[in-house]
């Protein structure tokens, strides 16, 4: 049975080390306050009753940074969000943990590469964004650092697999990789248009949640650019992104595709692929999935 460390029993550990410990990984975890590290099991144990899920899941507790890494062929660290704690805790674990073992970091924002600086062996050293929850949310990224090894990047890629997750492959070491700079740009563009007058909080959160949030779930923005057709897509960016702040101009790929008339699904390629059968699929996706929506956002009708 393999074996999962997971540094951290905070919000994110615990829940990591319930989805690697019901994937049948031998879990322990270690927190460096013993409150913390006491309650794990606790909140473990609530999480499967609030998902009706009649199972016990057993993991180990241990105060100790260096007993907890070491036989693990899997560390998984959620600690805070704090730069020098996380390279100290990676050159530690890069210390103690078996040669052969995968160090993980679940930064959410930080470049894999920072976190890594002070260790001596970074090629083993790879990011797994997970999302909070971690137990119902799919996604994973799978950040490769400028010294991850491929083979650590294919390790993790299985692992989240065969835990029932959705893992994507981040190639380059950004800041906030791909979820945070897509979720930041619009809390700052949110934040913005609030502080311009232009409207206030609640409506913000209503334009999203009654709006084209509804859509987010089963149509990405790829797919939703491609449906209306780049050549609009790229209109309404030239009148648009010069009023933005700061301003922008429209993406040069975009540009360059509409340029070879690669207009999305009604020339059957845009930033993706399209069969005609295809597009109505995704169209009768949206579809169903709008009809069928709750109204459960907390806006009213």
């Amino acid at each position: 049975m393999a074996r999962a460390a997971v540094i951290g029993g905070g919000l994110m550990g615990h829940g990591i080390a319930q989805v690697l410990a019901l994937g049948g990984l031998d879990v322990v975890v270690h927190d460096p306050a013993p409150e913390t590290l006491a309650s794990v099991p606790g909140r473990i144990a609530a999480n499967l009753d609030a998902l009706g899920i009649d199972a016990t899941v057993e993991v180990g507790l241990e105060a100790d940074l260096e007993a907890a890494a070491a036989g693990a062929d899997w560390v998984f660290e959620a600690a805070p969000e704090d730069l020098a704690l996380k390279q100290e805790l990676f050159a530690r674990l890069d210390a103690a943990a078996p040669p052969d073992a995968v160090l993980a970091t679940n930064t959410s924002v930080m470049r894999v590469g920072d976190i890594a600086a002070r260790a001596a062996r970074r090629g083993r050293i790879v990011g797994t964004h997970w999302w909070n929850p971690p137990f119902l949310v799919p996604l994973v990224e799978v950040v490769q650092g400028p010294d991850t090894e491929p083979a650590a990047v294919d390790r993790a890629m299985t692992l989240l697999h065969a835990l029932g997750k959705t893992p994507v492959h981040v190639r380059r070491d950004v800041a906030g990789f791909v979820g945070n700079r897509l979720q930041h740009a619009l809390w700052r563009e949110a934040f913005d248009l609030v502080d311009q007058g232009v409207c206030d909080a609640e409506t913000v959160d209503t334009v999203v949640k009654a709006g084209f949030g509804r859509r987010l779930a089963v149509l990405g923005p790829m797919e939703n650019a491609d449906l209306v057709g780049l050549d609009l897509t790229l209109a309404i960016h030239e009148y648009v992104l010069p009023e933005l702040r700061p301003p922008s101009a429209p993406s040069p790929g975009l540009r360059a595709r509409v340029g070879r008339g690669e207009l999305g699904t009604k020339t059957g390629t845009g930033f993706l692929a399209w069969s005609e059968e295809e597009a109505a699929r995704v169209r009768e996706r949206v579809f169903a999935h709008l009809a069928g929506a709750t109204d459960d956002t907390g806006v009213t009708p």
